[in-house]
Parts: structure tokens; C-alpha cells; sequence
């Protein structure tokens, strides 16, 4: 199996020379030097918490080198999985549960586009989806995808090989409405068609 090539970067020496000498010895990693940063698959940052000097290290690192970026930090709360994700976390891990075997599932995970998260805060996070999804898009007629629930409902009548007219009689809209509504999911995602739309909603698991 080869080596999943790894650097460590930390805001204070102590803490990333406890990573490092933790992976060191690891057959399914190979420590890299700072020097070496650029040839790595994955960087491990390590922090106290989810702060602004951790994520502007870790949108450093997704700029400058090519790596996966996983956050070791001290305190993650609630909300910190959605703000580390958004600056390019593809793996979380708390400290006091950064053993060596934990770490290189991690990182190995992520070498692989796999993300990791500890399972309280997972499940904390799938509950706050949940709560958006019923108290904020559905309201207003959205989805995570972006769609709103009428433009998914044409695309799908679309795929079932119904033309505008047909459609227009089956959801009780005009034509014009059908247009339109095809019109701004074309413009809004840059499809070229109604075919390439339908594609879209497929390879999506839209429809």
C-alpha cells in the first residue's frame, strides 16, 4: 500500500512535534518537512479551537499546497463543523481523541476525499440540517440542491418524456410558467438545455 505523504503545521512548535513524532513511525504515512509541503496528499493543522488564526492557517495551506486539510483542534463545538468546512476541512478530530491509529484513519480517509467528523457533533449537525431544511428552504420552496420543489417537479415530468404543453396540464401551471421556470434553472446552473438539465437532475439524485 503506499504511503499517504502527510505534512504537520501548528502554531506552536510543541504541539506539531507531538503530531509528528505520533505519525512518525507509522508505516501507512510519510512525514513531510515544511520544505516539502507542496508534494503532500494531506496537512494535518493542529489548534486550540475553531478560531479565526486556525481557519486563516487552514485556508493557507488549501491555497498554497495541493492537500486535503484535516483540523486537530482542542475545543469543537456545535457550530464549528460547518465553519471549518467552509475553509476547507475535509477531517476533524478533537485532540484529547487524537490517538496515532485515529489520526492515520483520518488521514488516510482524506487522502481519498473521505471526510471524518467526531459522531456527536455529526449527529448534532445532521439535526440542525434537518431543522433548516423544515424551518428555512421549505417554506420557501427549496432544497439543498438549490432547486426550488416546482423546478424539480418539471424536470422530472421532462425525463418522463412530457413536452411543455403536457406538463403545463399536469401541474396546473401556464406554459409560460413552464418556460420560465425551465428558463431559470438553465441561466441559474449554466446548462445549455432542457436535455442537459434533465442530465443534471439525474446525475444529482434529484429525480
Amino acid at each position: 500500500m503506499e504511503r499517504v505523504a502527510v505534512w504537520v503545521s501548528a502554531r506552536d512548535p510543541i504541539s506539531e512535534a507531538g503530531v509528528v513524532s505520533a505519525l512518525r513511525p507509522r508505516p501507512e504515512v510519510r512525514v513531510l518537512g515544511h520544505d516539502e509541503a507542496e508534494a503532500s496528499q494531506v496537512a494535518v493543522v493542529v489548534a486550540d479551537a475553531v478560531d479565526d488564526d486556525a481557519l486563516r492557517l487552514v485556508r493557507m495551506v488549501r491555497r498554497q499546497t495541493p492537500s486535503q486539510a484535516v483540523l486537530v483542534a482542542g475545543r469543537l463545538e456545535d457550530g464549528d463543523v460547518v465553519t471549518a468546512v467552509e475553509a476547507g476541512v475535509l477531517g476533524l478530530v478533537r485532540r484529547s481523541e487524537a490517538t496515532p491509529d485515529r489520526l492515520v484513519r483520518v488521514i488516510c480517509g482524506a487522502a481519498t476525499g473521505e471526510g471524518s467528523v467526531p459522531p456527536d457533533l455529526l449527529g448534532r449537525l445532521l439535526d440542525q440540517v434537518g431543522t433548516l431544511q423544515r424551518q428555512v428552504l421549505r417554506p420557501r420552496g427549496l432544497t439543498f440542491t438549490g432547486l426550488a420543489s416546482r423546478e424539480i417537479e418539471v424536470l422530472r415530468l421532462i425525463a418522463d418524456g412530457y413536452d411543455t404543453s403536457e406538463i403545463a396540464r399536469e401541474l396546473a401551471y401556464s406554459e409560460r410558467t413552464v418556460k420560465n421556470v425551465l428558463h431559470d434553472v438553465t441561466t441559474r446552473l449554466q446548462l445549455r438545455n432542457r436535455s442537459h438539465a434533465v442530465a443534471y437532475a439525474l446525475r444529482e439524485g434529484l429525480i
